[in-house]
Parts: C-alpha cells; sequence; structure tokens
C-alpha cells in the first residue's frame, strides 16, 4: 500500500496558518497595530488604501528593531513576549504567538522599515510571499514602518470573499475603536484613500470615547468603577434611553485586551433587566483587571476569546457594580410611587415665620354625656341615634336581624 500522509510544504502551512490569523484586511490592521503598541509606541499612524485590498500602511514611534530581530520577526513562532510555557500565565502584552507578520508575509507584498537606537541607520526588508526579496539600508526615524501590499495576491479564492469596499472599511474601522479605545494615551489617526477619518490625541477614557463616537455620546455616559481583590471593573455603560436595536457599541476588555465572552455580556445585559425592552442593546466600554495568571488567553488565534478560571466571581461583581452606577445616576427605576397631586406642598418663603401651634382643649366636655339632638330633626331618640333608620328583616329560620 503507498504512503498516503505526507509533510506539507512550508509555504502551505504557512497559508493555512495564515488563515486562521488574517481573515480581512481589519484582521492585519488589528495585529499591525497591537505590535505597534507592544513596541512602546506614543504615535501610532494607519494609512489605507482600498479598505487595504491595495495597501495597508502602520507607522510608530516605538523601539524599533535591530537587523537581526528583523529578519527573524517573519519566522513562524517567532516572539519576543514568550520563552516558556510557564510566560503564557503572565501575559500582559498583546501579542505573544509569533503568527501575525508570518501570515501576514506569506499572503502578501511586505515592506518592513526600521530602526533601533543602537544602530547607525534603519534596515528595509521586502518580503513576498513569505520570502525574503530585498535587504537594504535605510534612514529613518527610530520605530518600525510596515506596508501591506495587495494582500491575498497569491490565495485569490479568500480574496473573491472580500465583501465591499464600504464592508471592509466597516471592519477596519471597527478593528481601530477597539485598539484605540484600549490605550487612550497613544495618538493615533486613520486614513482612507488619502482621506483623514479620526486623529485621536491623547486623553482620558471619556473624551476617547467621545473622540471616537462624537460629542453627543456625553450625556449617554455612566461612568461604572469597583473593586476586589481577584478582579476590578471600570468604564462607562449607556444609559437605556439610548438603547439601540444594533449590536457595535459594546466593548469589552480584559487587561486592556479586546475579547468577546457570551457570558459576561449577558450578565451586563442582565443589569439592564427592566430597563430595556426585548432586542435592544446598551452602550458599554467596561475594563476588567485581572491578575493574569487567573485567566488563559491561549485558546484563540485571534485571541479574542478568554477563559477565567472564575467566572461567578466577575459576575457577581459586575451586576451589582452596573446596577450601582445607572442607580447612582437616577437611570435605574427607583421605589418611588405615583404620588398625590395634594401632597405637594410649595416650601415656605425664606423669610416666613412659623408661628407656634396652639392646642385648645375644651374643660368641659364629658365623654360620658350623651349628645343633645340638633333642631328640628324628627324621628330622633335620645342617646345620639337621631336621623338614622332602623331596618329588620327576618331570616327563613326564624331570627331576626336589624341593620342601622
Amino acid at each position: 500500500m503507498p504512503e498516503v500522509i505526507r509533510q506539507l510544504p512550508e509555504n502551505v502551512a504557512n497559508q493555512i496558518a495564515a488563515g486562521e490569523v488574517i481573515q480581512r484586511p481589519a484582521s492585519a490592521v488589528k495585529e499591525l497595530m497591537e505590535n505597534a503598541v507592544d513596541a512602546g509606541a506614543s504615535r501610532i499612524d494607519v494609512r489605507v488604501v482600498d479598505a487595504g485590498r491595495t495597501l495597508i500602511h502602520v507607522m510608530d514611534n516605538g523601539v524599533g528593531m535591530i537587523e537581526a530581530d528583523a529578519k527573524r520577526c517573519f519566522g513562524r513562532h517567532a516572539t519576543s513576549k514568550i520563552t516558556s510555557a510557564d510566560d503564557l500565565f503572565t501575559i500582559l502584552s498583546k501579542g505573544f504567538r509569533g503568527e501575525a507578520l508570518a501570515s501576514i508575509a506569506s499572503i502578501a507584498h511586505v515592506e518592513l522599515k526600521t530602526h533601533h537606537a543602537s544602530d547607525e541607520c534603519g534596515i528595509q526588508l521586502n518580503m513576498e510571499g513569505g520570502v525574503l526579496a530585498q535587504e537594504t539600508p535605510v534612514a529613518m526615524e527610530l520605530g518600525t514602518q510596515i506596508a501591506v501590499r495587495h494582500l491575498f495576491f497569491n490565495v485569490p479564492a479568500r480574496r473573491n470573499f472580500l465583501k465591499s469596499d464600504a464592508v471592509e472599511m466597516r471592519h477596519v474601522i471597527d478593528e481601530f475603536h477597539r485598539v484605540a479605545l484600549a490605550h487612550e494615551a497613544i495618538h493615533f489617526t486613520l486614513t482612507h484613500n488619502d482621506s483623514e477619518l479620526f486623529d485621536l490625541r491623547p486623553s482620558t477614557l471619556r473624551k476617547r470615547i467621545l473622540s471616537v463616537f462624537g460629542s453627543k455620546y456625553d450625556e449617554r455616559l455612566v461612568p461604572v468603577e469597583e473593586s476586589t481583590d481577584v478582579v476590578g471593573v471600570k468604564g462607562f455603560v449607556g444609559k437605556p434611553a439610548f438603547a439601540r436595536r444594533t449590536r457595535g457599541e459594546q466593548f469589552l476588555f480584559v487587561n486592556q485586551r479586546f475579547i468577546k465572552h457570551g457570558l459576561i455580556h449577558r450578565t451586563i445585559m442582565n443589569a439592564y433587566e427592566g430597563l430595556l425592552p426585548p432586542g435592544q442593546y446598551p452602550l458599554y466600554v467596561l475594563f476588567l483587571i485581572i491578575d493574569p495568571a487567573r485567566l488563559d488567553v491561549n485558546i484563540h488565534p485571534t485571541k479574542t476569546e478568554i477563559k477565567f478560571d472564575e467566572d461567578q466571581h466577575i459576575q457577581s461583581l459586575l451586576l451589582p457594580s452596573i446596577r450601582r452606577g445607572l442607580g447612582k445616576h437616577a437611570v435605574a427605576p427607583s421605589l418611588d410611587f405615583d404620588q398625590e397631586s395634594s401632597l405637594n406642598i410649595a416650601p415656605l418663603p425664606k423669610d416666613h415665620v412659623v408661628a407656634e401651634p396652639v392646642v385648645q382643649v375644651n374643660t368641659d366636655y364629658n365623654p360620658f354625656q350623651p349628645k343633645a339632638a340638633s333642631d328640628g330633626s324628627s324621628g330622633g331618640s335620645s342617646g345620639g341615634s337621631s336621623g338614622r333608620r332602623v331596618a329588620a328583616w327576618t331570616r327563613p329560620n326564624g331570627c331576626v336581624e336589624i341593620a342601622l
């Protein structure tokens, strides 16, 4: 029987791995922006052409790379974040798998320019389909610039599955928002086809949210902040009156990493129980701060899913903290019932003098003395029973009852 199991060629394996990490241009934007954040950049500029199909250009002023690291960064599982399996439980950086640049380089034309402070000049590397095509020195400022051209040029089937430029650009903006909201101290810019869409300068989290979504969101935000020995939560939730029927304004971060977690999302929605009609979703930008040893971020190639060691503790903190935040800002329903209009008494003027009440006592009052019949009454009887009618009837058993 002939052998049927064979080792895949490296270029095929790289393209398979790229399909797990890079689904569309927005995926490349996310990975490159996160690499820039990990490099300690204080400014990150993103430029895309044709929604990323033609060009994705990410520039940062981070620490840059020396020549040896620049060449090594395009290899599979090449990373500076971890050295052993134990490091997976202390990860605070964005990337750690070492798959992003290798995956992007295998399905695009990549130009890398980088300059480290220890080198006199920078270096430029040109990659085509994962293969180094050119290496030249270059004069540039400290930092890194990566240009990704013709994404999926050698995977036409995946390129054909891309949506319209408007849809793909919407995904790019979503990824840009997620990184920008998680790092309000970094200056971000986004340009599409030479048109600047965002210029987000360093600010507070509230101002960063307003810069992303618009100043009209200022009245919609309710701050939330609680902390325990296990987990801390801070951020903002939206007022129920501004909830939408479509999703897209829900942002959950764990240690400044954007994640999707169905159980935590349901917990947040439960905090709005009784405040929102079915099918509406509130805005929230919430940050969970947890010891990295208490969670596992290595369960998905795109690192958007996380497994917690103590889900119940997070829910028990998150639910009341959101309700408390809504209650403090008079958003949650109170226990006030409808008041009688006659009880709404206007406040007294400041210069009004309140007289001391006087109690009048009738010293001649005798509770045992029968009340005299009023003048002009007829058919009355003594003992204060005047004016009453007396009715009597007989039950079938012969008993007589009298009603006054």
